[in-house]
């Protein structure tokens, strides 16, 4: 009994070696994993969520023009304020505002007004004088329009005198700037006006050279090619239902909803009133928003330097403007080059008659 009882005690334990043996390398195989999986979720759930925000830094914040805030490091200012959209966009709101039963003009009558004032684009690139027609909405008749050259001069006649007068308009402010900035004590109204403009291109710093940088133009040539670009040259619904020139995103104000978005989430293309008012929001979106740093930068290395504007130097900062990045650009310069748009960067706005007038 005590040699069965030995033999059954023993080969009890063998048994028990031999799993133990074999099912320890796959627990500690198991506990491996799990603690993999346990420490290198929070890395890869971080990892994404990175790229999720930085993917939709560039997508919401390039055309975006609402919703500003203040980056302090950018505007050197240790002030935590809050850009104020009212402040920013007051004065398109205005003009906005203003003109809320604009009349749509078919395309046969825009061609005789030009006619009639004798506006031509080839003479315009002659003697650099453009007249100024201002109108408030785009014909609905320009896609129908077969013949494309016909179409794009049709086009630019129309854009042309809106971006020269949102540059003379800037071109006067800045004059003003650096009258201020030359005299050693400033008047009342001159202060006023200081404020005013520090709030309108989000400022609270109250830095004069980041104003300075702030408060320039866009070439003619750069502003027609982006308009052409998001617009198909007049065709596209956005600038035909919301008179949007240059696709800008809002969250919050009045808007069209791209057809592929979620009717409930997303952005919508930004909807004025008139014509002169989206050639207005881009001028500011351009002048203040983050995404365009590096542009006024380079702007004003131009200026500094004495050199012109030029459009196909500056296209290259705006990567930033749409998803394609490098390829927006390039699209940017092509149409610049192919439409010869350069010939219009030192056009000026003619002074406006009250003849004139009675016939827009």
């Amino acid at each position: 009994m005590k040699k069965i009882f030995k033999r059954n005690k023993i080969k009890t334990l063998k048994i028990i070696k031999d799993n133990n043996l074999q099912s320890l390398p796959r627990m500690l195989l198991s506990c491996l994993i799990v603690l993999s999986i346990f420490y290198s979720m929070p890395i890869i759930i971080s990892f994404t969520n990175s790229k999720i925000e930085s993917s939709a830094g560039i997508e919401n914040n390039s055309k975006a023009i609402l919703a500003y805030t203040l980056n302090n490091q950018s505007n050197n200012s240790s002030s935590s304020a809050k850009l104020k959209e009212e402040d920013l966009l007051i004065d398109i709101y205005s003009l906005n505002d203003q003109e809320t039963d604009t009349v749509r003009l078919d395309a046969s009558t825009i061609k005789q007004l030009f006619e009639e004032t004798d506006y031509k684009l080839d003479d315009v690139r002659k003697n650099k004088l453009v007249k100024p027609i201002a109108l408030t909405l785009l014909p609905a008749e320009i896609k129908m329009i077969e013949n494309i050259k016909k179409r794009k001069e049709f086009f630019i006649q129309i854009v042309l005198p809106l971006i020269l007068e949102e540059n003379k308009k800037i071109n006067l402010d800045r004059k003003r700037l650096f009258n201020i900035i030359n005299k050693s004590n400033n008047s009342k109204l001159e202060k006023n006006w200081l404020e005013k403009k520090y709030k309108q291109y989000g400022i609270p710093s109250k830095d004069l050279s980041l104003l300075k940088r702030r408060m320039d133009i866009v070439p003619v040539s750069l502003a027609i090619a982006q308009a052409a670009k998001e617009t198909g040259w007049g065709t596209s619904r956005f600038a035909q239902q919301g008179n949007a020139l240059f696709g800008q995103w809002t969250w919050s104000g009045e808007g069209l909803k791209p057809k592929e978005s979620d009717k409930n989430e997303g952005h919508k293309v930004m909807k004025f009133n008139v014509l002169q008012a989206s050639v207005r929001a881009y001028q500011r979106n351009i002048n203040t928003h983050s995404s365009y740093e590096d542009f006024r930068l380079a702007r004003a290395k131009l200026r500094d330097s004495s050199e012109p504007l030029d459009s196909m130097i500056l296209s290259e900062y705006l990567d930033k403007y749409a998803e394609t990045g490098n390829e927006y650009v390039e699209v940017l310069q092509k149409i610049i080059k192919q439409n010869n748009l350069k010939d219009f960067d030192d056009a000026k706005l003619l002074p406006s008659s009250i003849e004139l007038e009675s016939l827009i």
